[in-house]
């Protein structure tokens, strides 16, 4: 699938790992349209842009909200082709403790975030591409999930987000033998300790020290360089039903 030309939706995209994202996709050619719960980085995004981006405000965890999202993209010529899901949160809180077990409430809002927000853009920017005219290899769209290398080396309180990126690496393969007889991809990219907003907030001391932990290369990954993998994950036909560590080598420690 090439990104030239094509219409893109970005959940998530109005900061970090989704803006990255958006401006990638657009400045190779495609439509994107940003869906995000911040109206003020999501419209800015898209004035900067320019022509061929728009906002739409999106709620990941309401399904009409997603779906008028998936509409307003699909409305582009040829139809949506690209699904991008970096909506997410984190949160972090033992099992057990002196305070007693772990919060019900916080562990339901990052699974119905994460992984039913990912569910969400997943199904209805499905539907949306059943309808495209499939290219010369037979494709009709591409969806890149987002999970986390938490899915796999969860760490100390690290129990609801670990949760929520597994349901997401658990949900690659069915998903995209689901849509294999339609011709649409999906991908899921697990990245490990990225110079995201909520890293900006730490001391530049402990920004390195954590950069320290990832064996080559020793520091933070980028968000331009999850977006150089979307793109490629978006232009490579054989690129399906596959979790991509995105981490350096990193494996975390337990705390």
């Amino acid at each position: 699938m090439q990104v030239e030309g094509s219409s893109a939706i970005v959940f998530g995209g109005a900061s970090g790992l989704g803006e990255a994202s958006a401006r990638r996709l657009h400045e190779h050619g495609a439509r994107v349209t940003i869906a995000d719960l911040n109206e003020d980085k999501g419209g800015a995004l898209a004035d900067e842009l320019g022509d061929e981006a728009s906002f739409v405000k999106t709620d990941v965890t309401n399904a009409d909200e997603v779906e008028a999202a998936v509409a307003a993209a699909a409305e582009a010529e040829g139809g949506l082709h690209i699904n991008v899901c970096c909506a997410g949160v984190g949160w972090a809180e033992k099992l057990a403790g002196k305070r007693g077990p772990h919060q019900l409430q916080p562990f339901e809002t990052v699974i119905s975030i994460n992984l039913i927000g990912t569910f969400n853009a997943l199904r209805f920017a499905a539907v949306a591409m059943l309808g495209n005219d499939p290219n010369a290899e037979g494709e009709r769209g591409v969806c890149v999930n987002t999970a986390s290398a938490a899915a796999y080396d969860g760490q100390i309180g690290q129990l609801a987000y670990s949760a929520s990126k597994g349901g997401i690496v658990g949900m690659t393969l069915p998903a995209a033998r689901d849509l294999s007889s339609s011709g649409i991809r999906v991908v899921t990219i697990a990245p490990g300790l990225f110079n995201t907003p909520l890293f900006a907030l730490l001391p530049q001391e402990a920004r390195e020290a954590l950069g320290a932990t990832v064996p080559f290369p020793n520091r933070l990954g980028e968000p331009p360089e999850f977006a150089q993998l979307v793109q490629s994950v978006v232009e490579n036909p054989m690129l399906n039903g596959e979790v991509i560590r995105l981490d350096g080598a990193l494996r975390m420690a337990p705390r």
